[in-house]
Order: structure tokens, then C-alpha cells, then sequence
């Protein structure tokens, strides 16, 4: 029995399709085919039912799963402790960031990573919170930071960072003559747009929005966008207004081009967690990586995200 054949194993378990795993592990179908014959010989036992439509794992496929599951954790984990004898630390990083993390924190921070860490190179790629929490589970990122967390999974969330959400409106006239907070009532009445679902975001503002008697499903909404970028774009040109990051909201309030709120009642609040598999041992660039993002969340310069709201 190779790892190889339990590597592929595994990818057209959480695929159910010999050709997405092909794709996955950058192989051919008739090599992904001929990797699983050769383990079901070896086993003696059929693994898979092979349709036309789909590909279903047999009784014995299912029982086979976890023992090939913990085969491949004992490998990772012979190979992160002999690389961890070695004290450089080097390789490809992969992180998977939500939105605001994605493009508000991780520009502070890279600058110190890749010049503490010079022979690793880092992969930042963009998803929503629910997303990032998946790659991190599926192993297709080491490491990840969300604007959310998930219970019943298994993940390490590590509280990072506050990240204030606010009330984004035009900057016209009629939001010019509020003070420092929007009246509930002016926000029932306005025209919201929307994050997508799987937004930490949208999640932290629906919660908000019950909190002063304001059913989501009941919102005036004129669209979705899926980034931050698009929605202050959006509110700009009188789209109509959102709820988002204060982060991310406070280079177009400096410029004028829109007006930032917290509410009468109390301002929004959540957390940046960073995240990672609990099961799975991290290698020395990720370990690396945790470190650094933790010192550099508890300056001021990173955690700090207030500011006047006039």
C-alpha cells in the first residue's frame, strides 16, 4: 500500500468524482483509475461503485476512510518533525483570508513576513468566511483568517483582532444632517445592499439588525455584491446604504465620499480569528506565520480600527 494510492483515495472520497480528483492532484483520470484498482486489489475489497453519473463509496470504502485518513495524518505529521529539525524555515504557505483580512490586514502584515521569513513563499487567496473555514478543513490552505467562527469543526480559532462594522451612507445632504448617530428609524427606511451568504459580515450585521427589531428578510435591497470594495463603490454613487467593516470603510470616509454611523442603541462589534486544522500538525512556515500575525495583531498599529465619526 503507497501513500499515493491513499492520497487519491481520500480526494475522490471528499470528491466523489475520479475526474475533480484527477484534476486536484494534477494527474490524469486513467492514473487516479488505476491507483484505486491497485488499492482495492491490495485490500481484496471493491471501494467504489462506479456509475455513469456519479461515484459512490461502497460499506467497505466507508470503513476504509478513517484508518486511510489517520495514515496520511501519521505521514504529514513524520514529515512536519523532520523538516522541523532543520531551522530554516522555507516552502509555499497557502492562507485563505475573508475579505477585510484579506485586504486591510494582511498588507500591514506581509511586509514583516517576507522579511523575516525571505525562502517562504506566501499565497493569500480571497473567499468568505464559511469558504475559508472549508479550505482550511479540506486541507487545500495550512492556515486561514476569518470574520467568523464555526462550532462542531475541527479548527483551532484563535481571536486576532476587533473589527468594528458601521453604518455606510451616502455623503449627501440628508445623512450630512444626522450627528454622530443614525436614527433607527432613517435605517428602516433606507435601501440596503447586501453581502453574499457566507459573509462574516453579513452574518455580524443580520444579527444586528433583529437586535433593533429589523427582519433581514424584510430589508429594502436593491442588490448583492460579494467585496467590501463594491459595496462602498456602490454607497458612493447612492446605490444605497450597508453595513461593513470600519477597517475597510475608513480610507473613502477621509476622501469625503461616504458617511460613516454607529448606531444609537450600540455599535456593531466582532472579532478577526485566525484558523487552522486541529488534527493536522503545521508546518515550520505555518507555525511561523501564526506567530508573527499574533505579535502583529497586539500593536496598536494593527488592532487599533477607531476613528472619529462625525
Amino acid at each position: 500500500m503507497h501513500f499515493k494510492q491513499l492520497e487519491v483515495f481520500l480526494h475522490v472520497m471528499r470528491l466523489k468524482s475520479f475526474s475533480r480528483a484527477a484534476e486536484a492532484l494534477y494527474l490524469s483520470q486513467p492514473t487516479v483509475s488505476a491507483h484505486i484498482r491497485s488499492l482495492e486489489d491490495e485490500l481484496g475489497a471493491q471501494l467504489f461503485i462506479r456509475s455513469t453519473k456519479e461515484i459512490t463509496p461502497t460499506r467497505a470504502g466507508k470503513s476504509f476512510h478513517p484508518y486511510a485518513a489517520e495514515l496520511m495524518t501519521i505521514q504529514e505529521k513524520a514529515l512536519t518533525d523532520l523538516q522541523k529539525l532543520t531551522t530554516e524555515v522555507k516552502g509555499v504557505l497557502t492562507i485563505a483570508c475573508s475579505t477585510v483580512p484579506s485586504q486591510y490586514l494582511m498588507p500591514q502584515i506581509l511586509p514583516q513576513l517576507t522579511s523575516q521569513y525571505p525562502q517562504v513563499f506566501f499565497t493569500i487567496k480571497q473567499y468568505d468566511s464559511q469558504d475559508v473555514i472549508q479550505k482550511v478543513i479540506d486541507m487545500e490552505a495550512e492556515v486561514g483568517i476569518c470574520g467568523s467562527k464555526k462550532e462542531r469543526v475541527p479548527c483551532v480559532f484563535v481571536p486576532i483582532a476587533a473589527d468594528p462594522l458601521v453604518v455606510v451612507t451616502p455623503n449627501t445632504p440628508m445623512y450630512q444632517s444626522f450627528g454622530p448617530h443614525l436614527p433607527i428609524e432613517e435605517l428602516k427606511k433606507a435601501t440596503f445592499i447586501l453581502r453574499e451568504e457566507g459573509s462574516g459580515t453579513r452574518k455580524e450585521s443580520e444579527q444586528f439588525l433583529l437586535s433593533i427589531g429589523l427582519e433581514p428578510n424584510h430589508l429594502q435591497s436593491s442588490v448583492q455584491l460579494h467585496s467590501t470594495e463594491s459595496i462602498l463603490q456602490g454607497v458612493r454613487n447612492g446605490l444605497g446604504v450597508s453595513i461593513v467593516s470600519q477597517r475597510a470603510a475608513r480610507d473613502f470616509a477621509d476622501m469625503g465620499l461616504v458617511r460613516l454611523f454607529y448606531m444609537e442603541t450600540e455599535s456593531l462589534h466582532r472579532m478577526l480569528y485566525l484558523v487552522y486544522h486541529k488534527n493536522h500538525p503545521l508546518t515550520p512556515a505555518a507555525e511561523a506565520f501564526i506567530e508573527t500575525v499574533t505579535q502583529c495583531c497586539k500593536t496598536e498599529n494593527v488592532k487599533k480600527s477607531s476613528l472619529p465619526l462625525s
